[in-house]
């Protein structure tokens, strides 16, 4: 017969567990206001060396209000930069900050000029890396790198694919990531999926421009796609593959053009519903949630909430890139460093941090206007997430799937936020190939039903 614990046992097992939450979140309290004075702490120090060591600095966000800065839009307020640059505020910071406004105001010199001008990009600072790899873009026009990929496969008559199939594809990173994300992985694959393949590098990443008085919106992104991809190699149609804070651009790139869009994937998309909250300080609070474990996202929420010990941390290792990488060849013994590794460290703070809030965090508001132009012009959706995804929640997926209700969901088992594609190329590519078919089909009849009617 079965037995039942009494109401009083089961107090008595539950409160072991009960306790060691309240003491891990008395810890992580603790350990957050310590950094918040250390966060606090670094902006004088920031403050006196930039105003030193840079003509005229970028200033940081501490003492600044959202209500009152004038920020550029594209006339509907849709193109903001995101509130989370300025509200990320705690007792202890605010306390804090008031005592060293003045002077910071008073250190730094005024900003010349407006914020974004690709034709005076700034770039390094002097807390940036200033190696050849790091600054070869300012010689490229402004354009974002690109990694091309062409068809390689042949049918029975050797007739090159590329004169069978037009298609081309674009494939679009996550945060600090880079091209090699798709070209060391899935473009291996070419010949499965038999279109010409392009794979960017996001602006402030990899070998693309990272300038130093930009604000990484959305709309920036989207426009250095379209200028360095869509415009430069003429394409008149194409795919979207994307993956995790790639998949925010992606929508906005496709919403902006879906009569050029023949598909759209969606791997690991960060959406949460809509709450009470700004849709910003939403996806701040899920992706960089504050807590000690596990340490992926405690060093996501130390990245994206303290602005100046962000900084150091980049200052420590994207600027010494070199001797990192040096270093991870002789433990190794490798002559080649792990893209994965190498693509960590291939941004600037200013990129990587404007990046992370006014798209991951600024973009979320922006996706259901997107979400439902895509929906309108009946583009084929498929989303494909990991199960074991301890970055963006499964979730996500979910609840995009049920805003998308013809969006096909792939849910991997055993796969997390990079296995979902790294380790699994073969069966992605197949499944890419499968959807883009299926796609075309329902492209030919979208375009039939529209000629009747």
């Amino acid at each position: 017969m079965p037995t039942f614990a009494s109401p009083r046992r089961r107090r008595w097992s539950t409160w072991p567990r009960a306790a060691a939450d309240a003491a891990a979140s008395a810890l992580a309290a603790a350990v957050f206001a310590l950094l918040d004075v250390v966060d606090v702490l670094l902006c004088l120090v920031y403050a006196l060396l930039d105003g030193i060591l840079e003509e005229s600095p970028v200033g940081c966000y501490c003492h600044r209000s959202y209500e009152s800065e004038a920020v550029a839009t594209d006339g509907d307020g849709d193109e903001e930069v995101s509130d989370t640059l300025y509200a990320r505020r705690s007792a202890v910071r605010d306390a804090l900050v008031g005592l060293v406004r003045v002077v910071v105001r008073k250190s730094r010199a005024p900003e010349k000029g407006p914020a974004a001008a690709p034709c005076k990009w700034r770039s390094p600072r002097w807390s940036d890396c200033g190696c050849k790899s790091c600054v070869a873009w300012r010689g490229g026009g402004g354009r974002l790198h690109v990694a091309v990929k062409e068809p390689e496969a042949k049918d029975e008559a050797g007739t090159d694919s590329e004169e069978i199939s037009a298609e081309n594809a674009i494939f679009v990173h996550g945060f600090t990531s880079s091209s090699s994300f798709w070209a060391e992985t899935v473009f291996r694959e070419s010949s499965t999926l038999n279109s010409r393949l392009f794979a960017v590098d996001l602006l402030g990443f990899g070998q693309s421009p990272k300038p130093a008085n930009c604000k990484y919106r959305l709309k920036d992104h989207v426009e250095a796609i379209e200028r360095s991809l869509v415009e430069h190699h003429n394409l008149s149609s194409f795919h979207l593959v994307a993956h995790s804070m790639g998949c925010v651009i992606a929508l906005a790139l496709a919403a902006k053009h879906p009569t050029r869009v023949k598909s759209i994937t969606l791997v690991a998309p960060p959406y949460f519903l809509p709450s009470e909250q700004k849709a910003s300080q939403v996806a701040l609070s899920r992706l960089a949630e504050k807590k000690l474990w596990p340490p992926l996202l405690f060093g996501s929420a130390v990245m994206s909430w303290y602005e100046h010990i962000g900084r150091t941390v980049c200052f420590l290792f994207c600027k010494n890139h070199l001797a990192w990488e040096w270093l991870f060849r002789l433990l190794t013994r490798k002559r080649d460093v792990d893209f994965r590794v190498r693509d960590l460290t291939r941004h600037t703070h200013h990129s990587a941090w404007h990046t992370m809030h006014n798209v991951i965090c600024g973009g979320a508001r922006l996706q259901d206007r997107n979400l439902e132009a895509v929906e309108a012009a009946g583009i084929p959706v498929m989303i494909i997430h990991g199960v074991r995804d301890p970055v963006v929640p499964v979730d996500c997926s979910r609840h995009l799937k049920a805003k998308l209700p013809h969006a096909e969901l792939r849910l991997m088992a055993g796969c997390d936020h990079a296995t979902v594609v790294s380790g699994r190329e073969r069966g992605f590519a197949e499944e890419l190939a499968a959807f883009w078919s299926g796609s075309r089909a329902q492209g030919a009849r979208r375009r039939v039903y529209a000629g009747c009617c």
